[in-house]
C-alpha cells in the first residue's frame, strides 16, 4: 500500500514580495487575486501580466497557482467576468477559487480548463453540501472554518471530493459568506471583498464593554497530522492582506513541521512555535477543530487587534510619544498606534530611538522608550502601542519582484514528433494537441562510416528546445537510410521547426481563447425594455406554524415556515394541522445543518412530501440532497443561495429550482439590471426583515436577547441564540416598503415580508403589513443598499 501524499502547503500571496516569501519558504501553492472579483479587494492584488510571471516562476518550481474569483458578481460585471475567465484559461491557472454560480456556469460551459475551486464562502460544512459540488465538477471543496475534526473525518468517509482547511490566520466570527455586517454599515460587502471589518471594534453590554465579535487567530500547528488523518489535503494559511514578513514566518513554520520526520517532530514544533511569535497575529487559538464548543476563540476583553502589544504611550510631545515596551524594539520595527475611541490605528516605522535622552538602534524589554512620529498631536495619553513587523522583516523590492519574474522561463508545451527522410528532405510532423505542424527541409547527406542517423541521435537534437517553450514528449522515426546530416544542420533545422511549431501553438491558444469568450459573451442574456407592472404576490415568513391562519387574510399568498430541527422532530403533528393548506405553505430550510441534524430533516422532508407538501425553499448546497428520489416538488432558493445576475439564477434554475429569491444586499441599479434579463425564472424579493448581520457558531457568555449590544456610534443589536448558533441583529429593521411599486416596475412581482421575529399578530407585525398592502414606508427603518448602493 502506497504512503498517503504530504498535503499541500497552500500560502497567501496579497504582494509579489508575499508570493515569493511564500515560495522561498517552502509553500506548494499559493492562492492570490486579480484586482477584480477578490474577497480581498484591499490588497495590492494582480494584473494578468503578473499572473502569468507568477505562473512561470512556480511551475519551474513544481508549484502551483490558484486564483480567487471568490465575490458575487453583479450583473453589468459579467463581461469582464468572461474576459477574465477566458484569460485564466489561457494562462492555464491551477485552479480557480469561486463563490459566485456565475462563475461556476460560465466557467463549466464555455471555458473547460479551468479546474473549479469551492471557496469556503459558499458556506459549505456538511457531507451533503461536499457531494453536491462534486456533482457540480468541482474538484475542491474549501470547507467552512466551523468544522471540528470529527466532523471533518465524517465528510471524508462520505465523499471524494479533495477537502481544503485553513489552519492558520484570521478567523471570521460568523459562517464565511453569510455576513451582512459591514454592508449594513455602509454598503461596504464582506461578499464583494470590501469587508469594514465592524466585528473587531468595541461593544458595551449592560455595564460591560468587550470585543464580543472579535475572534483570535487560527493556529493548528499541534494538529496537523490529526488534520492528515482527518483526510485534510490542503493545509490553508489565511493572510492575502497580510506582509511577506508574516507569509514568510508562518509558512516557514509550517514547513519545519511538516518536513520534520518522526523523532524530530517535538523540536520541530517547539521552533516552529517560536517561529509563528514573528508573525504578529492575534491570541492563538484551535478554532472548532477540537470540538464545537471552544472557549478561547472570542474573548470580549481581549482587544482584537493584531500585532505585539507593547504598552500604553505615558507621555506625548508634538510628533513623539513615550511609553515602557514589554518586547524588544529596534530601529525598523513598525509600530501601530490604537486609540482609546476603537476607530482605526495609525501605522508608521520606528527611524529614531531613544533611552533616556540617549539615542539608541535597540532597546530592552521593560524600558522606557521615546520615539519620534511623523504625525503632530494625533496620539494620546493611554493609546495602546503594537508592534506590527520587525527589523528581520522579508524584504524585497517591487523592482527586484519583478525582475525575478521576467526571469522566469515559459512553460514549456509537450509534443510528439515524426521524421523521416526522404531523398534529400527531412520531413518534420509536430503535434500538439489536435494541432498538427508539418515542414520539409532540405538535407545534405553523407554515407555513413559509423553512428548513422537514428532515432536516438534526433532525440539527442530535438529533445533539446533551445529558447522554443517545448518538451518532445514522443519521437517517431521511420527507416533511416545509414547516412549522417552535420549536426550544425540538424540543429539549425530544430531551431527554425521549433520556432515555428511555438509560433502556430501561440495562435492556436489565442484561438482557442477568442472562441471561448465569444462563446461565453454570446450566451449572457440582453437587456430587455423595462417591463410593464406586474401584479403584487404577497408572501409572509412566520415563526411559528400556529400563525399559519394568517393564510386567512387574502392579500396573503403563502407562507414560509422555518423548518427547524425542533419542528422537524414532530414534523407529523404540524403536517396534519396544515394539510388544508398545503398548496400555500413553502417549508424553509435552516442554512446550517451539521450531520446529526441534516439526517433529522432528511426524515422530516420525506415526511412532509409523504402528506401532500411539496414546496421548500434552500438555503444551501448542502440541501439538494434532502430531496432525491422524490418527485412532484416545488424547490426555491432564499437569499443566502446568493443571486446577484442572471447567469446565477440560470445556474439554478438548472440545478432544479423553480424560484429563485434575490440577494438581500443588492441596490436598486443592479437589481433593476438583473430584472431586465428573462431568465425565466420567477423571482421573490425580501422587503421587510430584522437581518441576521451575522450567524456563528461561537457563544456569547453572559449576553442575552434581552438587553441591547451598542457600538461606539450609538447603534444597537441583539444577540439571539437559536438552535445551538449565535444570531445577531439590529434593531432597526429593513425595509422597503413605499418602493414596491417602483419595484414592480422593475419587473419584482413576489415580495417577501418576514415577520418570524415579531410575530404575526403582535401589534408591529399587524403594523407592518398593513404597510406592505398600502405600500406605506415604515418610519424608523433601513433601506441597507438599496438606495445608496452595495460596493
Amino acid at each position: 500500500m502506497t504512503a498517503p501524499l504530504k498535503p499541500e502547503l497552500l500560502a497567501p500571496a496579497g504582494s509579489l514580495e508575499a508570493f515569493f516569501a511564500a515560495m522561498e519558504n517552502g509553500a506548494d501553492a499559493v492562492y492570490c487575486g486579480l484586482r477584480d472579483f477578490s474577497a480581498r479587494a484591499k490588497a495590492k492584488n494582480f494584473t494578468t501580466a503578473d499572473l502569468e510571471g507568477m505562473l512561470n516562476h512556480a511551475h519551474g518550481q513544481g508549484r502551483k497557482v490558484y486564483l480567487t474569483l471568490n465575490t458575487l458578481v453583479k450583473e453589468a460585471e459579467l463581461p469582464q467576468l468572461v474576459d477574465t475567465l477566458a484569460t485564466l484559461e489561457a494562462l492555464r491557472v491551477d485552479g480557480v477559487i469561486l463563490q459566485d454560480l456565475a462563475v461556476w456556469r460560465l466557467a463549466r460551459r464555455h471555458f473547460p480548463g479551468l479546474e473549479l475551486h469551492a471557496s469556503t464562502q459558499m458556506t459549505v460544512h456538511n457531507a451533503a453540501g461536499v457531494r453536491q459540488l462534486e456533482r457540480m465538477g468541482f474538484t475542491r471543496a474549501v470547507l467552512a472554518r466551523e468544522l471540528s475534526l470529527t466532523e471533518i473525518a465524517a465528510i471524508r468517509r462520505e465523499t471524494r471530493l479533495e477537502l481544503e482547511h485553513f489552519i492558520h490566520g484570521a478567523l471570521c466570527f460568523g459562517f464565511s459568506g453569510q455576513c451582512y455586517f459591514s454592508s449594513w454599515l455602509g454598503g461596504k460587502s464582506g461578499n464583494r471583498g470590501r469587508c469594514a471589518q465592524p466585528c473587531r471594534r468595541r461593544y458595551r453590554y449592560h455595564q460591560q464593554e468587550g470585543y464580543f465579535f472579535s475572534p483570535n487567530d487560527l493556529s493548528a500547528i499541534d494538529l496537523l497530522p490529526e488534520l492528515a488523518a482527518a483526510g485534510v489535503c490542503s493545509f490553508k494559511i489565511e493572510g492575502r492582506m497580510k506582509s511577506a514578513e508574516y507569509v514568510a514566518s508562518v509558512v516557514g513554520a509550517y514547513r519545519r513541521v511538516l518536513d520534520a520526520p518522526p523523532p524530530g517532530r517535538k523540536e520541530a514544533l517547539r521552533a516552529a512555535k517560536e517561529q509563528l511569535k514573528l508573525s504578529f497575529g492575534r491570541l492563538p487559538t484551535r478554532g472548532f477543530l477540537t470540538g464545537p464548543n471552544p472557549t478561547d476563540i472570542a474573548v470580549p476583553s481581549v482587544k482584537g487587534s493584531t500585532g505585539r502589544f507593547l504598552g500604553e504611550i505615558t507621555a506625548v510631545r508634538g510628533g513623539e510619544i513615550s511609553f515602557k515596551t514589554r518586547d524588544r524594539l529596534h530601529l525598523g520595527d513598525r509600530l501601530r498606534v490604537q486609540p482609546k475611541s476603537d476607530q482605526a490605528g495609525t501605522a508608521f516605522t520606528v527611524k529614531a530611538l531613544q533611552l533616556g535622552r540617549k539615542p539608541a538602534k535597540l532597546a530592552p524589554p521593560d524600558a522606557l522608550v521615546t520615539v519620534p512620529s511623523p504625525f503632530v498631536n494625533r496620539f494620546r495619553k493611554g493609546d495602546a502601542v503594537f508592534k506590527v513587523s520587525s527589523e528581520q522583516a522579508f524584504t524585497l523590492s517591487d523592482a527586484a519582484c519583478r525582475r525575478r519574474l521576467a526571469a522566469a522561463a515559459p512553460r514549456a508545451e509537450t509534443i510528439n514528433l515524426s521524421a523521416r527522410l526522404a531523398g534529400e528532405h527531412l520531413h518534420l510532423h509536430a503535434r500538439w494537441n489536435e494541432l498538427a505542424v508539418e515542414r520539409a527541409y532540405p538535407v545534405t547527406t553523407y554515407p555513413a562510416q559509423n553512428n548513422p542517423l537514428s532515432p536516438d541521435t534526433l532525440r539527442e537534437v530535438f529533445g533539446r528546445s533551445g529558447e522554443a517553450p517545448l518538451l518532445l514528449g514522443e519521437l517517431h522515426a521511420e527507416a533511416l537510410p545509414p547516412v549522417v546530416i552535420p549536426p550544425k544542420q540538424l540543429k539549425e533545422i530544430r531551431r527554425e521547426f521549433y520556432q515555428e511549431v511555438a509560433r502556430a501553438i501561440a495562435a492556436s491558444r489565442a484561438a482557442y481563447r477568442r472562441e471561448h469568450q465569444r462563446a461565453a459573451l454570446a450566451e449572457l442574456l440582453p437587456a430587455g425594455a423595462p417591463q410593464a407592472a406586474v401584479a403584487r404576490e404577497l408572501s409572509v415568513l412566520i415563526g411559528d406554524p400556529r400563525e399559519a391562519h394568517l393564510l386567512n387574510d387574502p392579500s396573503v399568498e403563502r407562507l414560509f415556515i422555518p423548518l427547524s430541527t425542533r419542528l422537524a422532530r414532530q414534523i407529523a403533528l404540524g403536517a396534519r394541522k396544515l394539510r388544508n393548506r398545503r398548496e400555500q405553505i413553502v417549508w424553509d430550510l435552516p442554512f446550517i445543518l451539521f450531520e446529526p441534524d441534516w439526517q433529522i430533516l432528511k426524515q422530516a422532508v420525506a415526511e412532509l412530501v409523504a402528506a401532500g407538501f411539496c414546496a421548500f425553499r434552500l438555503n444551501n448546497l448542502g440541501h439538494f440532497e434532502l430531496f432525491e428520489g422524490l418527485e412532484g416538488l416545488r424547490l426555491s432558493s432564499g437569499y443566502r443561495l446568493f443571486s446577484l445576475n442572471s447567469q446565477a439564477v440560470l445556474a439554478w434554475r438548472e440545478l432544479g429550482l423553480g424560484e429563485v429569491g434575490l440577494y438581500l444586499e443588492d441596490d436598486r441599479d443592479n437589481l433593476a439590471d438583473l430584472l431586465r434579463r428573462d431568465t425565466g425564472v420567477p423571482t421573490s424579493l425580501t422587503i421587510h426583515a430584522r437581518v441576521p448581520l451575522i450567524t456563528s457558531r461561537i457563544r456569547i457568555k453572559g449576553v442575552r436577547s434581552d438587553r441591547s449590544l451598542v457600538s461606539d456610534r450609538g447603534e444597537k443589536y441583539s444577540v439571539d441564540d437559536r438552535s445551538g448558533l449565535t444570531v445577531l441583529t439590529s434593531e432597526t429593521e429593513f425595509s422597503l416598503l413605499g418602493h414596491l411599486q417602483e419595484l414592480q416596475r422593475l419587473g419584482a412581482a413576489h415580495f417577501v415580508v418576514e415577520l418570524d421575529h415579531c410575530g404575526a399578530f403582535s401589534e408591529r407585525g399587524k403594523q407592518i403589513l398593513a404597510a406592505a398592502k398600502d405600500d406605506r414606508p415604515l418610519a424608523g427603518t433601513s433601506k441597507f443598499n438599496f438606495e445608496m448602493g452595495m460596493e
